[in-house]
């Protein structure tokens, strides 16, 4: 069994159709006034989200966006086999903490924004491996914690150059399960959230796991840079695993690389014969309108990919305009110690699947 969930040298598929049972999208202010606004279930102008400093409300906004996407799906905390989540601060603070708040067993990830990526995929994987029959996916980020963590406290007013990117103050959740966990879902969901779905339903179809790719660059303010061949190296594994172009996705879309980024990774897919251009997103240029909101090179951050994805991209497959979509999002994997030592700054991509489908089959 396992041969036949193993495709090529780095992706995988499932036996049986993992649904997409429930999702939220939870940002703050900033996020909340971009293009994207409407397809957010809540938004906090304060940023702190009752919190009392940045880490609180980064795991208090992580514990909002999972009680929403449980309760959409029609379940209640204990009912979650699973929660993988990870965040971008050390040792995972916003997320173990937010875990300690909610009776579900935890593992936590970290994949720098990427996490969505590898979250949603080991989400799936176990229960498409038959651990879990349902199990959450969670990823988080908030720009103040980032800041001080990675680059500099807010008070010491630095400028930003023109190639970084902004730190999405976001929390995305999304809870997938088998079809039993369907079948339940679908009987206890609210009425609202039948509605929204239909007849139709979204399905984790597989993906392709990334490996660490390493390009030299140390410029800890342009991650577009840092990530993009890591994407590219993973499309065009995931193109090769599975005998497909970019023609056979209505939209290829990567976590935050940029402007600069998404420039880079098109550039290094059609060195290697993908034209990628007519099928192209990212989510670090859709969440912001950067004439209007001035975040330089685009959004970044776990929860930059985690949001739109919950909100955005989810209701385009809902809605029947897309019908597959590769969803890629990406991370630069350094830390406060190796930036400030001068280290390189490896990036890591994962690529999942996500397929519109008729009914519950």
């Amino acid at each position: 069994m396992s041969a036949k969930r193993c495709v090529g040298a780095q992706s995988i598929c499932f036996a049986e159709d993992i649904y997409v049972l429930g999702r939220a999208a939870v940002v703050g202010k900033k996020e909340g006034n971009g293009p994207l606004r409407s397809f957010f279930d809540e938004i906090d102008e304060t940023d702190l989200f009752g919190g009392e400093n940045w880490n609180d409300a980064e795991s208090r906004m992580m514990q909002k966006a999972t009680a929403t996407a449980i309760r959409k799906a029609g379940f209640t905390p204990k009912q979650i086999r699973l929660l993988f989540a990870g965040d971008l601060l050390g040792q995972l603070l916003a997320s173990s903490f937010g875990a300690g708040e909610m009776p579900i067993p935890f593992l936590g990830v970290y994949g720098a924004c990427s996490t969505m990526g590898e979250s949603l995929l080991l989400a799936s994987m176990a229960v498409g491996g038959g651990f879990a029959d349902c199990a959450a996916a969670v990823t988080s980020s908030h720009f103040a914690s980032a800041e001080k963590e990675f680059r500099f406290p807010l008070g010491y007013g630095n400028q930003r150059p023109l190639a970084a990117t902004w730190t999405v103050t976001g929390s995305g959740a999304l809870v997938v399960g088998d079809k039993t966990a369907l079948e339940r879902s679908m009987a206890q969901t609210e009425e609202s959230v039948k509605k929204e779905r239909g007849d139709v339903q979204v399905v984790i179809a597989g993906g392709t796991i990334g490996r660490v790719t390493d390009y030299g660059v140390k410029d800890k303010a342009n991650m577009g840079a840092c990530m993009a061949p890591a994407a590219a190296a993973v499309v065009e594994a995931h193109l090769q695993d599975f005998q497909r172009k970019p023609a056979d996705y209505d939209k290829i879309i990567t976590g935050d690389l940029g402007k600069v980024g998404a420039e880079i990774f098109a550039d290094l897919l059609g060195q290697k014969g993908y034209r990628v251009e007519p099928v192209q997103e990212d989510c670090g240029l859709l969440i912001y309108d950067n004439e209007l909101q001035d975040t330089h090179s685009g959004g970044s951050g776990c929860g930059c990919s985690a949001v739109t994805l919950a909100g955005y991209l989810l209701d385009k497959l809902y809605e029947g305009e897309w019908n597959r979509i590769l969803f890629v999002p990406t991370g630069a994997l350094l830390s406060p110690v190796s930036a400030n030592e001068g280290s390189t700054i490896p990036g890591i991509a994962h690529a999942v699947v996500l397929e519109r489908k008729k009914g519950g089959n």
